[in-house]
């Protein structure tokens, strides 16, 4: 019958009481009507202690948490559930306060992060050697063929000019001769 009363005409005058007794047997709707009924009270408490309106949303969430899973131990004050919802508060918010001293006293323990390379520096770089290595590419792809060939023994695999004349079966002055030209070129 109080169910009946208060769902049929949404009475805000049912008391916390007759309200919890419906809360205790798995009333979803009572209890979220004394969430709609006292969820200001309980942010606005968190909100002075913390200043954070997210944390204070964070706290409330919690107060109403451990408020339906422990709907049986639950106890009223003069009625109202205030003072217990008030007191799970003040519990909440003394684990959050103690939750962030000790995240800042792991943060003061910690190094402080090495000074590294910018990342956008290593793209940028990254980028311009790219840019270098095709426009060598294209030009070493413009040499003459038997100019690619000393220029590669010489200068990329770092063979003597005696090495690269045996190598290729030319005399050394044809292989200096053609090394000077395709530097030039390049």
């Amino acid at each position: 019958m109080v169910r009946t009363l208060w769902s049929m005409n949404g009475d805000s005058e049912c008391s916390d009481e007759r309200l919890w007794r419906l809360v205790i047997n798995g009333d979803g709707d009572a209890f979220g009507a004394m969430f709609d009924r006292h969820r200001d009270r309980v942010l606005r408490h968190a909100l002075r202690f913390l200043g954070s309106p997210h944390a204070a949303e964070d706290v409330t969430a919690i107060v109403f948490y451990e408020t339906w899973r422990r709907r049986e131990y639950v106890r009223m004050v003069n009625g109202s559930i205030v003072a217990w919802l008030l007191v799970t508060a003040n519990n909440t918010i003394r684990n959050e306060i103690r939750q962030r001293r000790r995240y800042r006293n792991l943060l003061v323990q910690l190094p402080p992060p090495a000074a590294g390379p910018d990342v956008a520096d290593e793209f940028a770089d990254a980028d311009e050697r790219e840019a270098r290595a095709l426009g060598l590419r294209q030009a070493f792809e413009r040499l003459r063929p038997m100019e690619r060939d000393v220029l590669t023994l010489c200068v990329v695999e770092r063979l003597s000019v005696r090495e690269t004349a045996a190598a290729l079966k030319i005399a050394e002055g044809t292989v200096k001769s053609r090394l000077h030209r395709a530097k030039t070129r390049l």
